[in-house]
């Protein structure tokens, strides 16, 4: 191997250690935030004077997000409470 191949070789290695030591020092993706979700009823405590018949409205109308859980009788409704508290905040949709 000649002198100018090997010369170009650890230079190659060199620009890799160093644009991999600098993807370490960048800061990492944190963790994501748990999300608190929230039933009907709880909806419906968090916001005073909000009833669980308009909550319910708003889920059916697609004006904040919900996830269903079970089915019929034993299913819940689970409402993420960070789009409720945003919903109110700025009075629109989600």
């Amino acid at each position: 191997m000649s002198h100018e191949k090997t010369q170009e070789i650890l230079q190659q290695i060199t620009v890799l250690l160093n644009s991999l030591n600098e993807s370490e020092t960048q800061p990492k993706a944190t963790k994501q935030e748990k999300v608190e979700m929230l039933t009907v009823r709880e909806c419906s405590e968090v916001i005073k004077g909000l009833n669980e018949y308009t909550v319910r409205q708003l889920i059916a109308r697609k004006e904040i997000p919900s996830v269903r859980t079970g089915q019929g009788k034993n299913g819940k409704i689970l409402v993420p409470k960070a789009a409720l508290v945003a919903y109110f905040n700025g009075g629109g949709k989600v």
